[in-house]
């Protein structure tokens, strides 16, 4: 007979640090799903969701606000990352959580917790930031994509240097490609739908700014620059 200890665990284990990043997702989730379906809180609590995103959204007009009167207020400060934490609603909460750990697992396999937490959150930030730099959005920022994409990003570095030391090709900037060229279709035609001031039309934009910061944030946040990564790639 085999040895228990020696089988395969039914889940490959995650980096604690992908746990960090999903974790307030997931909680937060679980308890606007249990307002909204009346099973805690009382009858208040189907406006829970509501109050989530308007204490943690990014909102490009409030930036805007900011900046002209040079006054900035910490629940101003706070809003470009916590943005990532609230969804508007559970599925799009779980396609969040689904792509943040896998990515989460591959980048913290290469890359130490606290560079995939570093690509994280200034791919939130900027992303944000840029969102509020096209003067035609209004509607807040919400949901875990332009963090996301960062870490996409960094996968796709994490592949590209792949590619150069091997030498066989692996397509690594398919996937973004892919996701980033669906994200453009679908932002033109509501542009074209709806005018240059459909918020909707824009929000591709953060995103391809999380990407673009993961990519390159890639070649700094690990000791010893793009060659210690090298060196872990290969023993991989």
């Amino acid at each position: 007979m085999s040895d228990p200890d020696d089988r395969p665990a039914p889940l490959n284990p995650l980096p604690m640090i992908a746990w960090v990043l999903a974790l307030p997702m997931i909680a937060l989730e679980i308890v606007l799903s249990l307002g909204e379906n009346q099973l805690a809180g009382g009858p208040a609590a189907i406006g829970w969701r509501a109050e989530a995103i308007q204490w943690l959204a990014f909102d490009p007009e409030y930036l805007r606000q900011m900046l002209e009167y040079g006054q900035f207020p910490v629940d101003g400060l706070w809003r470009p990352f916590t943005h990532v934490f609230v969804n508007a609603d559970l599925t799009g909460t779980l396609f969040s959580v689904v792509i943040l750990l896998a990515l989460a697992k591959f980048v913290g396999e290469v890359f130490r917790w606290w560079a995939v937490l570093a690509i994280f959150v200034a791919a939130a930030g900027c992303g944000a930031l840029v969102y509020a730099a096209i003067p035609w959005t209004k509607a807040a920022l919400i949901g875990g994509w332009p963090a996301n994409y960062g870490l996409i990003g960094a996968f796709t570095w994490v592949q590209w240097m792949r590619q150069r030391i091997t030498g066989v090709s692996n397509n690594a900037f398919r996937l973004i490609g892919f996701l980033l060229g669906v994200r453009i279709v679908f932002g033109v035609v509501a542009l074209v739908a709806g005018g240059v001031n459909q918020s909707v039309g824009w929000m591709w934009v953060s995103e391809a700014m999380g990407f673009a910061v993961g990519f390159g944030l890639s070649y700094l946040v690990v000791p010893g620059g793009g060659r210690a990564i090298l060196e872990r790639i290969r023993r991989r």
